[in-house]
């Protein structure tokens, strides 16, 4: 369900691409609007991809191929600027000649404290965008609620402990119930845990004591998205297997999408998409990134050429190899806009 309308999708979310320098201070411009959280990816070699937040602070970076624990390192990431951000001279963000890709959010800039759940969370929010960064500490107690800051129940969360080693978790709404999950960093099947999540709603969600989202006295951050219609959109679809592949209606024109098969291991990699990397400016959009591994940019041939239309995007490959489009699979997306359908 949407709540709200953005008729212009460019000052909530945007894809930049850059060349790499070296240097200490790079700083990128052309965002639109300072991002508060920033997901990075070298384009021209395999690295990993590097996710920082206004809320864990610049220097502070967690990798999505990975369950590794949050990293510091001050040439990194330094600074979210007025119209994008400034990079060190670390090889993964700004490695000379390289190429790289950065998508960018807003959230809200400051942060609050929120006391709407059992634990107290600390929160940027963007209610008009529909997005939230929450950080709370774990207590290793089940069934304890935390503040999101939406005012609606979230339609995904993507959530990873921050100093101890357990594997992403995601809740998203197309998922068979409530206490359902995946992992950002890997390609299984949805399964159920109420040790995991135990619930959602309009103001916070629940989980139990599985230290991946709720590790006693563990630093937690969370990643909660509502939709907003012209915005925003998280739902499912059917594969059909066919060259004249699924049709999803999303009510906008998308300029980022990501997928994952949610039936089956087989083609499970979440696959990661968008309007701004070499070709993918006209259709059919082709060139890919996992979330779930390091690999460079690849179109893979035709195994991910899509179409983003003015209402959607619809799969243009056979769907063989599992990832998009095979027959009878079921598959959720997340799609950020780039244009509305209606204004």
């Amino acid at each position: 369900m949407a709540y709200t309308t953005i008729d212009n999708p460019g000052l909530f979310f945007n894809t930049v691409t850059y060349t790499g320098n070296g240097t200490t201070d790079h700083a990128i411009t052309g965002v639109g609007f300072q991002p508060d959280w920033t997901w990075l990816k070298k384009r021209s070699n395999a690295d990993d991809h590097i996710l920082q937040d206004v809320v864990r602070g610049p220097t502070k970076y967690i990798i999505s191929n990975s369950n590794a624990v949050e990293g510091t390192y001050a040439e990194g990431f330094k600074s979210f600027d007025s119209d994008g951000f400034t990079l060190g001279n670390a090889n993964n963000t700004n490695q000379n000649t390289h190429t790289f890709a950065a998508w960018n959010w807003k959230a809200g800039e400051s942060t609050s404290s929120n006391g709407d759940g059992t634990i107290t969370s600390t929160v940027s929010v963007n209610s008009t965008s529909g997005f939230s960064i929450v950080s709370y500490a774990g207590t290793g107690v089940a069934d304890k609620t935390v503040g999101h800051g939406l005012g609606a129940t979230p339609a995904m969360i993507i959530i990873k402990n921050r100093v101890n080693d357990p594997e992403w978790r995601v809740w998203h709404q197309k998922l068979s119930g409530p206490t359902y999950k995946l992992r950002l960093n890997g390609t299984e099947a949805q399964d159920s845990s109420a040790t995991v999540f135990n619930g959602q709603s309009a103001t916070t969600f629940t989980v139990g004591t599985d230290p991946s989202v709720n590790g006693s006295g563990n630093n937690i951050i969370a990643y909660c998205f509502k939709e907003v219609k012209g915005y925003s959109k998280f739902g499912s679809y059917t594969g059909n297997g066919s060259t004249d592949g699924t049709f999803v209606y999303t009510g906008f024109k998308p300029a980022f999408v990501i997928n994952k098969r949610i039936d089956s291991s087989t083609g499970g990699s979440w696959i990661l998409q968008d309007n701004k990397r070499g070709d993918n400016v006209r259709n059919p959009v082709d060139l890919s990134f996992s979330p779930t591994n390091n690999q460079s940019e690849s179109d893979w041939g035709d195994t991910f050429d899509c179409d983003y239309l003015s209402n959607g995007f619809k799969w243009r490959m056979d769907g063989t190899a599992g990832y998009n489009n095979t027959s009878a699979a079921t598959y959720i997306y997340l799609a950020f806009a780039e244009s509305p359908f209606v204004t």
